[in-house]
């Protein structure tokens, strides 16, 4: 996955996790999501419900237009914590809720700007609240990792 201001190649993080504060900011970045991308990940996941990738079934059932997959928000919201920490291994919890979709119009995809701040620093762990919104809207809310530092 390619994002607008990191990249997610898995490199390792420049965070000093010995100097991590509450109040903490992780890097912010913008992620593209387009149809093909939709189309792509339903093929990895084995998620082919039509809500994801036919606009006309989509609107049938009562949904604005096509939505993206909501694990494909979700594991792309906690991939913000991943590389700021520099180890996917260092991220023992992670929990969510689904609170809007991501709506992806055929000509211009969604943007969704994740970011993150730390909330609590205790007994050798960091616990990050991840940020997700498209269209100035939350997407993900109560969105909490657990970093061991």
């Amino acid at each position: 996955m390619t994002t607008s201001s990191t990249s997610s190649t898995g490199s390792a993080s420049s965070t000093d996790l010995g100097a991590v504060e509450v109040g903490q900011t992780l890097p912010e970045r913008t992620l593209p999501i387009t149809r093909a991308m939709l189309v792509a990940y339903a093929g990895a996941s084995l998620d082919r419900n039509p809500i994801h990738w036919d606009e006309r079934f989509a609107t049938g059932v009562g949904l604005p237009d096509v939505i993206a997959h909501g694990m494909l928000t979700m594991g792309s919201a906690v991939q913000v914590v991943v590389d700021w920490c520099g180890d996917a291994g260092r991220v023992v919890e992670y929990s969510t809720k689904f609170v809007a979709p991501v709506v992806v119009p055929h000509d211009t995809g969604a943007e969704v700007v994740l970011g993150g701040v730390v909330k609590k620093v205790e007994d050798g762990r960091a616990t990050v609240e991840i940020s997700a919104t498209c269209e100035g809207k939350k997407v993900l809310g109560r969105a909490l990792a657990v970093v061991r530092l």
